[in-house]
């Protein structure tokens, strides 16, 4: 149980947020005034705890629905924590609460608070142990050892601690064979994509334990589990030129009042991804120092399969970067080296890959490439796919052999090789006409010229 003291917390918290609308903060105050007021009439010594907390939530329930409800308690939870920092209060509960049931945000806590069997409804949020099931140790030590050679085995962890999290409520299987045990695994989805899953952890599973056991059979390879889940992957969207510059616009007409360097941000992002190719991950973790002004070259570091590389831009990548840096100066942003190349005032200092695919997403819904709804439409890493498309199609109007470079090019995409980028090449109406004139031109006088064409 910890006490607030009668200063004026509120009032100060919301000053320190320098929030940009002054509706924003008046209704901050009016929030955490009226928490106070809520814990001054509960509670005699004005004391929060977790009790009290849940009756708040409880009696705000009546009046706000609960996306308003989580929303409001995030704010409250932010300034508890505040108060904590300033040492007016001892602890925060709902930060108690989330630290021990292993929560990251307070949006899942509170909506535990408000079922009647709350304290069930907190137990369910806790987390599984990591590895912690019959098969737990052998994963965790094949994915240390991989890990060790090198490895970043990220994919394959992730499908083995969901396998893992299925045996550990799947008491009833253990002492069963692994055949079994993915089988039983597999018939809890339906999807093609399930089914690949399962049989990729079973498979790389059942080769860890064949290491230790050479009397454990491996899980052989099948390809029509793979070729079903391929059919259902969606064929990538090859943007028009037209298209892009109507994202280019849509970006930089984005509504942000609150932030008025992001329409610029996005719009340079959006950049980067269509003339330059680099994934989203590649994007956010630019920083200053990353952008070679002088050469117009950027550095992308320690990327996918720990490649590190750096690639020329074009004059017009670099004009385009100039202005932004420009920009991003007037805005009050570090210029120290480390700093986010795309930064923003929140406590992180720059956008997470979460966060940019968000709002990339939506300048694709608002320029009409994308239905509102579902997850239908272009992703935003077609953007990289039409990257490759556009770069063979300039390749062929120069009259360049696109098979002599396809190395370069996998190269600045930062892959390990063209088989790689070969995924990324989609066969559009103009490239293969580009391809047949090519031909044309190369191959089909030699053909009408062929000696035992002429002996036909």
């Amino acid at each position: 149980m910890t006490t607030v003291s009668a200063s004026p917390g509120p009032r100060q918290y919301v000053q320190q947020l320098r929030l940009r609308s002054p509706l924003s903060s008046r209704n901050y105050r009016c929030l955490l005034n009226g928490f106070h007021r809520f814990v001054a009439e509960q509670a005699t010594d004005r004391s929060i705890s977790q009790v009290t907390v849940r009756q708040w939530l409880v009696d705000r329930s009546q009046a706000w629905p609960l996306n308003m409800l989580t929303d409001r308690a995030r704010i409250v939870d932010h300034y508890l924590d505040w108060m904590v920092g300033q040492n007016r209060l001892a602890k925060n509960p709902l930060a108690e609460l989330r630290r021990e049931y292993g929560q990251r945000t307070t949006r899942p806590v509170v909506k535990a608070l408000l079922r009647p069997d709350f304290e069930a409804a907190l137990e369910a949020l806790r987390p599984l142990p990591r590895f912690g099931s019959i098969l737990g140790p052998a994963m965790r030590d094949h994915v240390l050892l991989m890990q060790a050679m090198g490895y970043r085995y990220n994919n394959q962890e992730e499908r083995l601690l969901r396998l893992d999290r299925f045996l550990q409520v799947r008491a009833d299987l253990s002492g069963q064979p692994l055949t079994v045990l993915i089988r039983e695994w597999t018939n809890t989805g339906s999807t093609p994509q399930h089914v690949l899953e399962c049989h990729l952890a079973g498979r790389t599973l059942s080769t860890a334990l064949a290491r230790l056991d050479p009397t454990v059979k491996t899980i052989p390879w099948d390809k029509r589990i793979s070729q079903q889940a391929r059919q259902l992957y969606r064929r990538p969207y090859i943007f028009s030129d037209q298209e892009f510059l109507r994202m280019l616009e849509t970006a930089l007409n984005l509504p942000s009042p609150l932030s008025p360097l992001r329409p610029r941000t996005v719009h340079m992002m959006l950049v980067l991804a269509y003339c330059a190719g680099l994934r989203l991950g590649e994007i956010v973790r630019l920083n200053v120092r990353d952008f070679d002004v002088d050469n117009g070259i950027i550095e992308i570091r320690l990327s996918k399969f720990f490649k590190s590389r750096r690639l020329p831009l074009s004059d017009s990548v670099v004009a385009a970067l100039r202005s932004y840096l420009d920009v991003r100066n007037q805005a009050g942003a570090p210029t120290s080296p480390d700093a986010a190349l795309f930064w923003h005032m929140q406590a992180a200092g720059r956008y997470s890959r979460v966060r940019a695919g968000s709002l990339l997403t939506g300048v694709l819904r608002r320029a009409k490439l994308k239905p509102t709804p579902g997850r239908g439409g272009p992703r935003v890493h077609d953007l990289r796919h039409a990257f490759v498309v556009n770069r063979m199609l300039t390749w062929y109007r120069e009259g360049i052999n696109p098979q002599v470079h396809l190395p370069y090019l996998a190269t600045y995409l930062g892959h390990r090789d063209i088989n790689s980028t070969l995924v990324y090449l989609t066969i559009t109406e103009e490239l293969l006409q580009q391809a047949s004139e090519r031909f044309r031109r190369r191959g089909a006088q030699v053909l009408v010229d062929s000696p035992e064409r002429g002996k036909a």
